[in-house]
């Protein structure tokens, strides 16, 4: 029978750990679009999912971002402004609730991780099979072939060193944060980029843009406009003229961080 949607949304919730976790045994660090599209590599939209919403994100791509929340809200997952980290309270759960309706069913009712259940441990690499030793030839019967061969070999010539060309990104004049919050920043309306008020900070050791604010609770879309105007703008994931990034906000102090090789943020 196939999976219902509601089923494929929860187990594709926990592949999100899943692949958070595969990511502390390799040490190779994703970004948030690189999890999230990693989870819906393994877990494939249906149709419905499949559908683009304005800004041409998939429905279920959005419902998934949307979702996350629930694992921050557990303490399994946190969002911070280099990316997102699975905790161990996260790494726990992945064995606790192994299963994805056990896994929905614990999210959903608040169920703790019990406090026995280990850390996973990386899967054991299997050695690759060593082959055998060729068989040398004794030392007379090779020495007069190897040498007629290196006689009549003509030389080469040294080859060239190779000169690695680093190519620099080229960072935008100015970056801002443009939505529906730019007046509590005190610029003269919303969703305006040409104002100094919504402007990011370059950090040139970090080579990323950030702006702290404080804002009172509630639910805030927005998007990152270059150069103080509309002509180059980046959404959610980082796609351009792409739909709205959002957040959920408690209220108090929040950082939004924009990095231009990704062309993507986040928050802490």
């Amino acid at each position: 029978m196939a999976k219902s949607t509601v089923e494929k949304s929860s187990a594709r919730l926990k592949t999100v750990l899943d692949v958070l976790a595969e990511g502390t045994w390799s040490e190779k660090s994703l970004n948030a679009g690189e999890i999230l599209a990693e989870a819906i590599v393994r877990v494939p939209l249906d149709e419905r999912e499949s559908e683009l919403l304005s800004g041409g994100i998939p429905r279920g791509h959005k419902s998934l971002t949307t979702e996350t929340a629930k694992l921050v809200k557990a303490g399994w997952l946190v969002k911070g402004r280099s990316g997102w980290t699975i905790t161990d309270d996260g790494l726990r759960a992945t064995v606790a609730f192994a299963k994805p309706d056990e896994f929905v069913t614990a999210l959903a009712e608040g169920t703790p991780v019990p406090e026995d259940t280990p850390l996973p441990t990386a899967p054991v690499k299997k050695a690759a099979a060593r082959k055998p030793a060729a068989k040398k030839a004794p030392a007379a019967e090779k020495a007069p072939a190897a040498k007629a061969a290196a006689k009549a070999a003509p030389k080469k010539a040294a080859a060239p060193k190779a000169t690695a060309a680093v190519e620099k990104l080229e960072q935008p004049a100015a970056v801002a944060i443009a939505g529906d919050f730019n007046t509590i920043l005190g610029a003269p309306e919303d969703w305006a980029p040409q104002y100094d008020e919504v402007q990011m900070k370059f950090n040139s050791r970090r080579k990323v843009w950030t702006l702290a604010a404080t804002l009172p609770a509630g639910f805030y879309t927005y998007k990152i406009a270059l150069n103080r105007s509309w002509d180059e703008n980046y959404g959610a994931f980082g796609a351009r003229d792409g739909a709205n990034h959002e957040l959920q906000h408690d209220g108090g102090k929040v950082t939004f961080t924009y990095d231009h090789a990704t062309r993507d943020i986040v928050t802490a």
